[in-house]
Formats: C-alpha cells, sequence, structure tokens
C-alpha cells in the first residue's frame, strides 16, 4: 500500500483567505487581506525540492487571487501570477514527480480572494464567475486528477474579522456544493473537501454527501482517542464508505501528523485510504521558512516509519 499512498503538501499562492480587510498587528500578516502577492519564489523553489527528497508525491496549490486569470483579471492581486507563468510551474513539479492539484476555496469563511464577487454569493454572477474560474483552472492544470474546492468553516465566528459576512444555510449550502462539485466533473476531474461540516450536522452529511467527492477530515492535536469529535470523524467517514485523504498539521503540535498516519492507517480500509495531506497554515515567505521545512521533515519520518513497519 505505501508505494501508492498520495503524500501530498498544501502551499498556498494566494493567502487572501480570513479576512476582507486589512488587520493590526499582530494578525496582520497571517490574517489581513493584503492588495499585493504574499509569495517569495526563493523559498517556494526550496520548498519543491525538499518536498521531493522527502518523497512528497503530490502539491495541493492554493491559488485564490494569485492568477491573472483570463477568464476574470480583475481578481488578482499586485504581482499576481500570469497563467502561462503556472502553467510552467506544473509542467516543471510533474518533471519533480510531484503531482500538481489546485485548490480554490469557496467557503464563504475563505473567499476574501473573489474580491466583489464574494459578495455577490449565490447570485447568476456569482455562479458565472465561479464556473469560469475552475473551467480556466482545470485546463491550465490539463485537467488534475483532483480539485479541492475547501468549503470548511462557514460559521459567523470564523468570519469575525470579515466586515461582511455571508453563511449559506440547509440546502443552499449543498445546492452550492454541487454547483461546484458539477463543474469540476464536467471538466474531467474529482471533487475533494474539507469534511468538518461533518461535524456539526452529521445526518444531513451523511444523506448528501456523494461518494464521489473526496474527503479531508483534518485533526491538528496530539491526542489520537476516539472521544475526540474530529478524530472519530475519521473512523466515521470509512464506515460509510468515503475515500479519504486524512489531514495533519505542525499548526498546534509537532507530533501531529506522525500520529495522523499511525491512527489512520489502523482505522480507515485501505482501499479507502489514498494518502495523507501535510498543512502548515501559514504564507510561503521566508519569515515562516521554519515552520514549512518542519512539516516537510515531518512527512518525511512519517512516510519512513510506515514502509519500515511494512518491510
Amino acid at each position: 500500500m505505501e508505494s501508492t499512498l498520495i503524500w501530498t503538501y498544501l502551499i498556498h499562492l494566494s493567502y487572501n483567505m480570513w479576512a476582507d480587510r486589512d488587520l493590526p498587528e499582530p494578525e496582520a500578516e497571517h490574517v489581513s487581506a493584503k492588495p499585493y502577492l504574499r509569495f517569495d519564489l526563493d523559498l517556494w523553489n526550496e520548498l519543491e525540492q525538499k518536498m521531493a527528497d522527502a518523497g512528497i508525491n503530490m502539491v495541493v496549490i492554493d491559488l485564490g487571487d494569485g492568477i491573472r486569470y483570463q477568464s476574470h483579471p480583475e481578481i488578482a492581486v499586485r504581482g499576481a501570477w500570469m497563467t502561462d507563468q503556472l502553467k510552467q510551474e506544473v509542467t516543471r513539479l510533474r518533471r519533480m514527480g510531484i503531482e500538481p492539484i489546485p485548490k480554490l476555496n469557496f467557503s464563504t469563511a475563505h473567499d476574501a480572494w473573489l474580491g466583489p464577487y464574494s459578495r455577490c454569493v449565490s447570485t447568476d454572477t456569482y455562479y458565472a464567475v465561479c464556473r469560469d474560474l475552475i473551467a480556466e483552472v482545470i485546463e491550465i492544470f490539463d485537467r488534475p486528477r483532483f480539485f479541492h474546492l475547501g468549503m470548511d468553516e462557514e460559521t459567523a465566528v470564523h468570519q469575525r474579522n470579515y466586515e461582511y459576512l455571508v453563511v449559506r444555510q440547509f440546502d443552499l449550502w449543498w445546492r452550492d456544493l454541487s454547483f461546484f462539485t458539477e463543474q469540476v466533473e464536467k471538466g474531467g476531474s474529482r471533487a475533494w473537501v474539507w469534511s468538518d461540516y461533518l461535524w456539526h450536522h452529521p445526518e444531513m452529511f451523511w444523506r448528501k454527501m456523494p461518494k464521489s467527492v473526496l474527503q479531508s477530515n483534518w485533526y491538528y492535536g496530539g491526542s489520537f482517542s476516539e472521544s475526540v469529535a474530529e478524530v472519530e470523524a475519521y473512523v466515521e467517514l470509512d464506515s460509510h464508505g468515503y475515500d479519504q485523504i486524512p489531514t495533519g498539521s505542525n499548526w498546534s503540535a509537532q507530533t501531529n501528523f506522525e500520529g495522523t498516519v499511525d491512527f489512520c492507517v489502523e482505522n480507515i480500509a485501505p482501499e479507502r485510504l489514498l494518502g495523507f495531506l501535510q498543512t502548515v497554515w501559514r504564507p510561503t515567505l521566508k519569515a515562516y521558512r521554519e515552520q514549512h521545512i518542519q512539516a516537510i521533515e515531518q512527512v518525511a519520518r512519517a512516510k519512513s516509519k510506515l514502509e519500515k513497519s511494512r518491510g
């Protein structure tokens, strides 16, 4: 199994996803929306090589407003990449043995990158823009295997730093998820989402979430007891037959990723455990280099441990 597992890393090109305005220190760099790109190319090149050396075989790139899309260039921040630059990067990653996967987070808690369209949620204008962006990104990535849609944390509390709050509830959230999934599948890719909706609405989740949608439940703590709701969700998703890429992080516990691998290998059926995703939740900037390096090293250790345990 270990030779076919996905070992993936989430990297942010865009980082306008935590608020729709500039905030005072100390939150400014991490949380604020900025009108310019926060991405260090030299660090990215270094991390690419470290990922390849660590055996990471997939990278999820959160694009947001870090691309000057041909369909909607008005979204782009200053310094955003042109689409040709992104195509070149996609090609380079594949040559390195790393599969590039796009991410556009359409959760209203993380959609500041949509600019004016984040205030048009669930309107005809919104659907037209989102349809255009999904189709263009699929073309840029040459029909990627997966397309991450985000869709996490759509609550008022998660938008406490926003001036303009929007929360889709009940069937509207599901209708919009269905719309995004349909656009992704129309382009020949598979939709991928965060699974935290399950934590708060389990009955609705089991009734409405298609098995075709790849699930990434996430948990960043250090205790892997099934009494922890986020940990129990891994087991429940498996029992209901969903494919998973469990997600860990060095956000709060340096042992989390290894613990995620250990727990999920024991509790998720091999045919439904596609791999693992490591997240750092920091901009791709040199100020956060150490967190990125540590996160990649944690993947390498967990991967090596699993392979040794299987002979």
